[in-house]
Order: structure tokens, then sequence, then C-alpha cells
């Protein structure tokens, strides 16, 4: 199983759109937690305030975490990856425009499956830039798993898990949080549970 995380667009997704600022190191994933999961033996949590301990796996699993080094990377965090088992790619251009992370993750999504015909995939990103990607992984009969906030998933992805497509939620399923962070998110009406509300 290869994990593939667009740290970038996770990152961002945290900061502006859930805590209007820049995280602090406690409100950051664990990516220890993110490499462990899987997502493809793993039940959804259907209550927003589920707070169970994340299932032990003992899966395989190759994870690439993919920074934009353009301009500077933190090198005390590239060193924790390397510890906790991420292998980080630090990419980089002398066109500052150019969008490394997304044209690495596309290119190694490719050669997945070009070379790893059996290979299962696991994306942490909202971004629709992988779509072309993950429309054929599917097609080629990988499984395909997204890492997101849910509620932030580009539509385009959404709609492929009519075929075929799992998504969890980084912070709901996976449990990658130490602290709650405060979102709001649509519940099925199935899964509403009103009690944790009074």
């Amino acid at each position: 199983m290869y994990i593939l995380i667009d740290g970038e667009n996770i990152d961002a997704t945290l900061g502006v759109n859930i805590l209007k600022r820049t995280p602090r190191a406690e409100e950051r994933p664990r990516w220890d937690r993110v490499l462990e999961f899987d997502p493809f033996t793993h039940k959804k949590s259907v209550e927003a305030n589920e707070t169970s301990a994340p299932a032990e796996t003992t899966h395989n699993s190759t994870g690439l975490f993919f920074l934009n080094s353009s301009q500077r990377t933190a090198a005390p965090f590239v060193q924790a990856l390397l510890a906790i088992g991420w292998q980080p790619i630090q990419l980089m251009s002398d066109d500052y425009e150019r969008k490394v992370v997304d044209e690495g993750i596309q290119r190694t999504l490719e050669a997945i499956l070009d070379v790893r015909p059996e290979a299962d995939v696991v994306l942490g990103t909202h971004d629709v830039d992988y779509l072309p990607q993950i429309e054929a992984l599917l097609e080629a009969g990988h499984r395909v798993a997204i890492l997101c906030f849910r509620e932030f998933l580009a539509l385009p992805l959404a709609e492929l898990e009519d075929r075929g497509l799992i998504i969890h939620d980084l912070e709901l399923d996976v449990q990658a949080f130490n602290l709650p962070l405060n979102r709001t998110h649509p519940v099925n009406i199935d899964d509403f549970d009103p009690y944790p509300y009074l």
C-alpha cells in the first residue's frame, strides 16, 4: 500500500479553512497514526464525537510525504517524518508558480498505475488536480482511498465514491489529532445523535 500525502494541501486546509490561522505543533496531524491507518479495513465513524483509540494495524505501507522545498522546508519536520517511517519527497523549482507537489504526486500515481498493478493507493488531499490519476487507478482495479477533512474535499473527488473510492476523515476516522478541531460538517440524518449537543 502506498500512502501519498499532499503536505501543502492538508496544512493549508487545516490552517485556512478550519483554524483560521497557522496551526500550532500540537494542532497538527499525528503522522505516525496516518501511516498506521488502513483505510481498507477500517469501519467509518458514524458519530462526530467518537473518541475511541485508533485500531492497531499490521499492514505494509510505503509512506511518501510530498513537500515544496522551493523556499524552505523545516529540517526538524523532515527529520521527524523520517524517524516515524515516512519518506519525505522534497521537491523544488526555480519557477515559484509551479505546483511541484501536485506534479510530483501526479507522476507518482501514474508510475504506480504503470508498474504496480495490484497496489492499494491512499492519498491525503482535498485537491481536484489528481482526479484523472485517481479515475485511472480505479478503472484499472486498484483500491484507492482519500484521507481528508470531508467537508473540504473537492466535489469531483467525492463523487468517485460511487465508483469505489473510499473516503476517510482525518479527524473522525483516522483520529490523527490529539486535540479536537473546531469543525462543523454535515452529518447524515440516519447517523445524527442529538445528545452530544445537549
